[in-house]
């Protein structure tokens, strides 16, 4: 029988593990599914472009995956059964299914943390998703089709709200843009590249609010917690991520926010058959801090499971260390300027920083290489394909695949 890894999600991390595992390990003993909800893979980083009117790619997820041996599944993921091995899905026509599994990858990674504030999830637009970023650009051209300047405010000063706020000014520059802050906009940035962005933002007119808290969506305004009443056409909501409950629900040992426990080798702390990668795994990195909810610590966890699984299923004593960074911020301010923000070992930032057209340059470079990287899971894995083996480094040794069996031992291919 062959080992079943299933991935659950095919954005930066999960379509890469997909392709690597494919790549690397023997379709005549292992078979790898990928679950997605959406037939197209999502450039995530682009979803503000999105929004703002801008043409993205979305390449098919069977083109992504043509030549790799794995097996793409459209469908929506409700339910994780550890105990069981199983996952719960809805297919496209609402029928419900489930997929059995021997090593699971849960890469669902995350999307806007908005249900807390009243009115937020009925009310405000987002760009977490492309169904939701669609809905924004289609509010926007409505707006537009008005022929008056629309109101737009932007709640959050975080990387994405930033970038959502200047990018619709720039793209859309009949509308009136307006950023809220709960605190000093840039905060996380160094004094230099916060005069840079608050430079960026006098000149594409979009108004900041700073120290401001809104504490309730409505259809056309927010209200603020000091009883200001800001007016709005479309709110967008930005004020942080979070991740879905499926994996507290199955039992998977999660922290206070619903991300899954890792260890080193981002496979989870109570279920050694689940790893987790990208922003729904709690995962340590380097300097002793958790990884950031990004596109770079996608790659690094992505990059360490895919080693981890492979060393484990092939009988390699220690999986390969990836190394865990966080090198610093890369924000976009239009497609023109842009700030990229060095931080040091303690995650804070550094005096230096670059701006402007080479920093907006370096970002669509950054960018373009994520999608073509993800387009390309195979690209640099050696052709050779292993064998598994019955004898996998100890943690796994008491978990047999299904059937009671332990798996046959191989030799090497």
């Amino acid at each position: 029988m062959k080992h079943r890894i299933v991935v659950l999600g095919a954005g930066y991390a999960g379509a890469y593990v997909a392709g690597t595992l494919a790549r690397r390990l023997s379709a005549a003993d292992t078979e790898v599914t990928v679950v997605n909800a959406e037939p197209d893979f999502v450039q995530r980083l682009r979803l503000h472009q999105l929004a703002a009117g801008q043409e993205i790619a979305a390449p098919a997820l069977s083109e992504i995956f043509a030549g790799t041996a794995v097996r793409l599944r459209p469908a929506r993921v409700t339910a994780v059964e550890p105990e069981r091995r199983v996952v719960a899905v809805a297919e496209a026509d609402g029928t419900a299914a489930e997929l059995g599994y021997d090593t699971l990858v849960y890469a669902l990674g995350s999307h806007g943390a908005r249900h807390a504030v009243p009115g937020a999830a009925e009310y405000a637009f987002d760009v977490s998703a492309r169904p939701s970023a669609l809905r924004l650009r289609e509010r926007l051209d409505g707006l537009a089709r008005q022929g008056v300047g629309g109101r737009v405010l932007v709640v959050g000063d975080g990387l994405t709200g930033i970038e959502t706020a200047t990018e619709i000014a720039e793209s859309r520059p009949g509308l009136s843009v307006t950023l809220v802050a709960r605190g000093v906009l840039g905060a996380t940035l160094s004094a230099g590249a916060r005069r840079h962005l608050r430079r960026a933002c006098d000149r594409l007119g979009v108004t900041v609010r700073e120290h401001t808290e809104v504490v309730a969506v409505e259809a056309a305004h927010v209200r603020c917690a000091d009883g200001t009443v800001l007016q709005a056409d479309a709110t967008v909501w930005s004020a942080g991520f979070a991740v879905s409950s499926i994996a507290a629900a199955g039992g998977l040992d999660v922290t206070e926010d619903g991300r899954i426990t890792v260890d080193r080798a981002m496979r989870s702390v109570s279920h050694p058959d689940v790893y987790a990668v990208g922003d729904c795994a709690f995962a340590i990195g380097d300097n002793g801090r958790p990884l950031p909810m990004s596109c770079a610590s996608a790659g690094y966890t992505g990059r360490q499971a895919a080693e981890a699984i492979t060393a484990r299923l092939t009988g390699r004593k220690a999986p390969k260390n990836v190394k865990l960074g966080y090198l610093g911020n890369h924000i976009s301010l239009g497609r023109r300027d842009g700030i990229l923000q060095i931080v040091d070992h303690e995650a804070r930032p550094k005096p230096t920083y670059m701006a402007g057209r080479k920093a907006a340059r370096i970002k669509e470079a950054i960018v373009r290489m994520s999608l073509w990287g993800t387009s390309h899971p195979t690209f640099g894995v050696p052709q050779r394909r292993h064998r598994l083996t019955g004898a996998p480094y100890a943690p796994d040794t008491a978990h047999a695949p299904h059937g009671g069996e332990t798996a046959r031992p191989r030799a090497h291919g």
